[in-house]
């Protein structure tokens, strides 16, 4: 058996499903492929991912041009199809692992599933997601703990690495819910496009001219204590 190379990554359309299909590589390129959406998908012997099925063909390209270009900038090696090869605009990207309100204001203002997809995303994502990074603080930590030499620490730390395996759990049920998201690429009901911002601008100064939306309703009364 013929043991896969984890600097390596093979990004092709499959001839016979006509899937975009993602194999090879470790566990920092399957965030990579996440990030630039990609689903991960697990077989009893095989493993890999692809792109959500919902998406046209030019999304598809644009996707994996992106993953090529960024999974080449973190130094793997790749196959692509030459529909995918990266332009230098897909090198450059910056993560949010340390930006967590950020990504919930994304959240707040998406109005379409994918949208919610990428900002779970930075939450979920395998090697440097911010659910990962916070299970590794953890478990580092423990580690520390337990070094220190009081005779109560090596219960403190013990406890810690309970609440980072507990995290882990947490990741893994988002990762989830995020998977299902990105199948279901569609707009959300209640909420829609800002209508005073035409659909073919994109500069990042446009002011948005409709009304501020009104507050969300306050919560209901605090529960009494029993």
């Amino acid at each position: 058996m013929i043991t896969p190379d984890p600097h390596h990554v093979s990004i092709e359309r499959e001839p016979h499903t006509d899937e975009v299909l993602a194999r090879g590589g470790d566990a920092r390129a399957a965030g990579v492929l996440q990030r630039s959406g990609f689903v991960p998908v697990a077989r009893v012997h095989d493993s890999y991912h692809r792109l959500p099925l919902a998406l046209d063909k030019d999304e598809q390209v644009l996707r994996a041009a992106r993953a090529a270009g960024l999974l080449t900038s973190h130094g793997y090696s790749l196959t692509v199809d030459p529909e995918f090869a990266p332009s230098r605009q897909t090198f450059a990207y910056v993560t949010l692992g340390q930006q967590v309100a950020a990504v919930a204001k994304r959240i707040d203002r998406a109005t379409h599933t994918e949208e919610v997809t990428q900002a779970l995303t930075e939450l979920t994502a395998t090697h440097d997601g911010v659910l990962d990074g916070a299970r590794t603080c953890l478990t580092t930590a423990a580690t520390w703990i337990d070094e220190l030499g009081d005779a109560a620490d090596p219960a403190r730390a013990s406890r810690v690495r309970q609440l980072a395996e507990y995290l882990d759990h947490i990741r893994c049920d988002l990762a989830g819910m995020r998977n299902d998201l990105a199948e279901r690429h569609t707009g959300h009901p209640r909420r829609t496009a800002c209508p005073g911002i035409d659909d073919n601008e994109r500069e990042a100064s446009v002011t948005c001219s409709c009304p501020p939306t009104p507050p969300r309703p306050p919560a209901g009364p605090p529960r009494r204590a029993r």
